[in-house]
């Protein structure tokens, strides 16, 4: 309605006639004589302006011909006959002003008067792309089935005003070549491998017939998933699955949100455990064998960030779906020897070790590089711990550690170290798999020798190429990894006390005393720590606070506000200490009814970090690395650049918001 308004009341002969044809209307109630002389005076400039535009298309098709009459004989009548559809038009308002036969067979079904715009025939159509200086418009116009590529360019008229600036305009006609291009997109190959996640766990103490009866059902959901897309489905290892269809499936299955992982959470064992799947999808590849190893590293991805969910890998990047559910205990003692026995074998063809943990280093990091100094002079190989100090959670560890006279000089800064590495050095970063988030990037960067050690999920970013990567989502704590490698190479006589110390403080903060994130392995390292010497007494005062830090963690407490009734959030305008606003989330999960818990504050350099912390179903992983950021189901965290905390509120918001949504 306001469009057709705007049109109404451009100048131009349909406002002209539009009012004289009123006027005439009320003529004829005053004076019949009167309107029959206005009407008849309408009637004159109506044939009158037909004349006259019929007029103008003939000036203008003389310009044409005046244009080309210098050229060769042969081509003098280019632009006449042109054998593509072409058009004229004014630029301020894409009302034609000359078209070709072969542009009027495209608009068969819509009459071409004079005043014809070409914003009517093809809706949405504006000339800006000519007064920028391209020559291409920038979309397909699809005109009763066909589809063209628009060209063109910008010409004038015999006088320099700029009113007699007009477009010209060439229709080709790529319906064919668009069809052709659309069905190979849409018969792309993707391959996708689906793994039956829990298999061993839903299986667990049950006899033969239940668990075959389990398999079945799975492989029947799978089956049928797969030919509902008409995809080929072939069960090629007891738990694995490998699946192959067309990208014109693709669209529908995320917007389903790869349901099959829903319906196999239907199959219940004995037990109640209900059967998970990850899947793992390659795409975009250049051949079946580059989308089957991206749908290797995305089965890989999938079981690193805890199992059931659905992990896409294409040339560019990864996209993930589910992996709400709560995480998927897959390590056992066996993976725990091989892998000490692999970093074993790195060990000792080293020189020297460097042990690197994440950006504002805390317990757990520091604790388990005290483990790894443990292993090291065990095997002979002299070990570094790598840190900021002055960007450190860690403080009183680390001057505990520096007061044994074996970590004298062992405690470096990233540029120490870099000055003692050499081609035989060992890197080992250790929780975190993010090469964004270690406490010098260029110092990783530097090495092609590098072991990961982390019990984070892996994000779309992480240290590729790895000598040996110990990734396990579901450990409390990289101090519980560390200590079953410790179990693994080094005599219980051989570990210092501080060690023990320091090992069991980063699985106490990382547990919340030993409340959160707690396993059966969780325990038994615990208590292997305690048989080598750490006390809880000592590990206590390592945690303590001083009373600076206690009263800020409560003035935090104070900002608490609710949102969604079961998420707490407290925003802070001024910069915090990162240890007190940790703690401060942490403390705020013992209020009843709450399920997770946030603090935003900003930064001296300009940005907000956000910490957050669960202890229900919300996974804070998941609704931070919509910000960016990362972490576990039940710790994450973010620091945004350049955003004002108000912005960092309304994003965090918006990213609430679109995890319950979906």
């Amino acid at each position: 309605m306001n469009k057709t308004l705007k049109r109404l009341l451009e100048p131009g002969t349909r406002l002209y006639f539009f009012f004289l044809v009123v006027f005439a209307g009320i003529a004829f109630v005053f004076n019949m004589k009167l309107a029959y002389a206005e009407i008849a005076v309408v009637a004159l400039l109506f044939i009158y302006s037909v004349i006259i535009s019929r007029r103008r298309r003939k000036d203008f098709q003389a310009y044409i011909e005046s244009v080309t009459a210098n050229v060769e004989a042969v081509k003098s009548d280019n632009l006449v006959n042109f054998p593509l559809p072409m058009v004229a038009f004014r630029l301020d308002n894409t009302a034609i002003v000359w078209g070709n036969s072969f542009f009027s067979d495209i608009f068969t079904k819509k009459k071409l008067h004079f005043d014809t715009r070409l914003s009517d025939l093809a809706p949405g159509f504006k000339s800006k792309w000519l007064t920028e200086g391209k020559l291409q418009y920038p979309e397909l116009i699809e005109v009763s089935g066909k589809r063209y590529r628009v060209y063109g360019n910008i010409v004038r008229g015999e006088t320099d005003t700029s009113r007699d600036f007009m477009g010209i305009s060439y229709w080709l006609d790529v319906t064919e070549y668009e069809q052709t291009k659309d069905e190979y997109d849409n018969s792309r190959p993707i391959v996708a491998i689906i793994l039956f996640d829990n298999l061993d766990e839903i299986s667990k103490n049950q006899p033969e017939r239940v668990k075959t009866r389990l398999q079945n059902a799975i492989s029947e959901k799978v089956e049928n998933w797969g030919s509902e897309i008409g995809g080929i489905v072939c069960h090629y290892d007891k738990d694995r699955y490998l699946l192959i269809f067309e990208e014109r499936h693709y669209k529908k299955l995320v917007e389903e949100k790869f349901s099959l992982m829903d319906s196999v959470h239907e199959v219940v064992n004995p037990s109640g455990i209900h059967a998970s799947v990850s899947i793992g999808i390659g795409r975009d590849g250049g051949s079946f064998e580059e989308d089957f190893n991206f749908a290797v590293l995305s089965t890989e991805m999938a079981l690193s960030r805890g199992g059931d969910q659905t992990v896409i890998k294409s040339r560019f990047n990864f996209e993930f779906f589910g992996g709400r559910g709560a995480e998927i205990e897959t390590r056992t003692k066996v993976k725990s020897r091989v892998m000490a026995s692999a970093l074993s074998e790195l060990i000792k063809s080293s020189g020297q070790i460097l042990v690197m943990g994440h950006k504002f280093g805390d317990m757990d990091s520091v604790g388990a590089a005290a483990g790894l100094c443990c292993i090291g002079r065990k095997l002979s190989c002299k070990t570094y711990i790598v840190i900021d100090e002055t960007n450190s959670a860690a403080e009183s560890l680390l001057e505990k550690l520096r007061s044994a006279s074996e970590y004298k000089d062992i405690i470096i800064s990233p540029q120490e170290a870099m000055m003692k590495a050499d081609r035989n050095t060992l890197l080992i970063v250790v929780d975190t798999n993010r090469p964004e988030q270690v406490e010098d990037q260029s110092l990783l960067m530097s090495f092609n020798r590098v072991a990961v050690i982390d019990h984070h999920r892996r994000a779309a970013s992480y240290i590729q190429n790895a000598a040996l990567t110990f990734l396990e989502p579901y450990a409390s704590s990289v101090c519980e990894l560390v200590c079953e490698l410790v179990q693994e190479l080094v005599e219980q006589a051989d570990i210092l006390k501080i060690e023990a110390d320091a090992m069991l403080a980063g699985v106490v903060m990382d547990t919340k005393n030993f409340t959160i994130r707690t396993g059966e392995r969780t325990f038994d390292a615990a208590a292997f720590l305690n048989r080598a010497g750490a006390d809880t007494i000592a590990v206590k005062k390592i945690l303590q606070n001083d009373m600076d830090d206690t009263v800020a963690r409560y003035k935090i407490l104070q900002q608490v506000k609710r949102y969604r009734d079961n998420i707490a959030i407290a925003v802070i305008e001024e910069p915090q200490d990162r240890i007190v606003a940790a703690q401060a989330a942490d403390e705020m999960l013992n209020i009843v009814g709450i399920q997770a818990s946030i603090v935003l504050y900003p930064t001296e350099s300009g940005g907000v970090i956000i910490s957050a912390r669960s202890i229900g179903e919300v996974n804070v992983q998941l609704l931070l690395e919509e910000l960016g950021g990362g972490g576990n189901r039940s710790a994450a965290g973010v620091q945004l650049e350049g955003v004002s905390l108000r912005e960092g509120v309304e994003r965090l918001f918006e990213a609430i918001d679109k995890y319950f949504k979906e």
